[in-house]
């Protein structure tokens, strides 16, 4: 019934790149998530405050926070969908990510808070009582809130967005806070143990839990984290799908915020290919890897000389040398420049203990031992993906 209902408010397949996409989505999420947490706010605060339930009116405080962040959201997808100018000719797409991350502060300020107040409740506790009207008010809530995750969830899919992730996570969480609440105070009432604090800071621990993992999900594309495997891999094929090209290397994904992607790479090619004809190939897989992943890709061509024996040996023994310092080292961008300089870069994991210089000066003696006479050039690039 639900995906009936996102299919006639989003009619069209998901396209994260399509700005009204998106916006709708954000709208819809933002919307819903204002007016479902003040209700719920609203309803645990009474119960709350009736019952003289901490973990009951943290749970509504929770919920207020949450509507806050839905504020946050939805002005962060108004933003995030305003158009390049000339002070941000990239567009305003990482608006979203920073909305996200205000909202997973939002969530870390409530957990620290719900410690504070539980606490005090540990150490002076008072009797608690759990009500029909309180065991009412907790049971709509965590239907309330599997629906929400369930919503927010698809509409992260469908928008591909950081913020609506995170606002399926929080939902979660607060199911299984608000679980532990009602359940802890059912135990309460049999039992006659006073578990109202420590259930505080049960649903704390769940708060912080939640907010540090979207705050991680928003942190990494702002500060520029590493693409994925499977995307580079798929990348890699589909450039090497266009002969002459001989393999790829320095990969860079630019992240300006969903459906806005920037990639950089270098393609080695034969030295001695037709300019013009080369060109033409790359802006074949150019405009392939736009259509394909949405990237706006910029290859640049790097000439090697590949079927000359010297050559050829050079850089197979520079590439046995490399895989002695890690067993993962390759080796790109090798050429040979008059007759004893040997020019190439080596590209080895970030945790390789040694320093750039010394590997450098190790795959140097090692070349060395091997050919006298040769003048060693070598760079050395550092990936967690050679």
């Amino acid at each position: 019934m639900f995906d009936a209902i996102l299919r006639r408010i989003l009619p069209g397949p998901a396209r994260p790149d399509n700005p009204e996409t998106r916006r709708r989505c954000g709208l819809l999420a933002g919307i819903a998530g204002i007016v479902l947490n003040l209700l719920l706010f609203a309803g645990k605060l009474c119960a709350g405050l009736l019952t003289g339930a901490i973990s009951v009116t943290a749970d509504a405080f929770n919920n207020l926070s949450d509507a806050a962040g839905s504020v946050v959201t939805l002005a962060g997808f108004r933003m995030a969908g305003r158009r390049a100018d000339a002070e941000h000719p990239f567009g305003h797409g990482r608006v979203e990510y920073l909305a996200g991350l205000a909202v997973s502060l939002l969530i870390l300020l409530v957990g620290v808070e719900l410690i504070r107040e539980s606490a005090g409740k540990i150490l002076q506790p008072s009797e608690t009582l759990l009500t029909p009207l309180a065991a009412g008010v907790l049971l709509v809530s965590i239907l309330v809130k599997l629906w929400m995750g369930w919503f927010n969830a698809e509409l992260g899919k469908r928008a591909d967005s950081a913020a609506l992730r995170a606002a399926a996570l929080d939902a979660r969480a607060d199911v299984l806070a608000t679980s532990a609440v009602l359940g802890g105070l059912a135990v309460s009432r049999l039992t006659h143990l006073n578990l109202d604090g420590w259930l505080g800071l049960a649903v704390a621990a769940f708060i912080l839990r939640a907010g540090w993992s979207a705050a991680k999900d928003t942190i990494d594309p702002l500060l520029g984290a590493q693409p994925d495997p499977a995307m580079v891999a798929d990348i890699e094929s589909l450039i090497l799908a266009h002969p002459p090209v001989l393999g790829i290397h320095d990969l860079i994904i630019h992240d300006y915020g969903p459906g806005r992607r920037m990639m950089s790479v270098h393609a080695e090619v034969p030295a001695g290919g037709s300019l013009v004809e080369l060109h033409e190939v790359i802006d074949r897989a150019e405009r392939e890897l736009e259509r394909r992943f949405g990237l706006e890709a910029v290859i640049h061509m790097d000439p090697v000389e590949r079927g000359d024996p010297r050559s050829d040996r050079l850089r197979s023994l520079a590439e046995a040398l490399a895989r002695e310092i890690d067993p993962t080292a390759t080796v790109h961008d090798f050429r040979l420049s008059g007759e004893d300089q040997v020019a190439f870069d080596v590209v080895v994991p970030y945790d390789v203990s040694l320093s750039d210089q010394e590997v450098r000066e190790a795959l140097a003696g090692k070349l060395l031992e091997r050919e006298p006479g040769c003048r060693p050039a070598i760079g050395v690039d550092r990936s967690p993906v050679p």
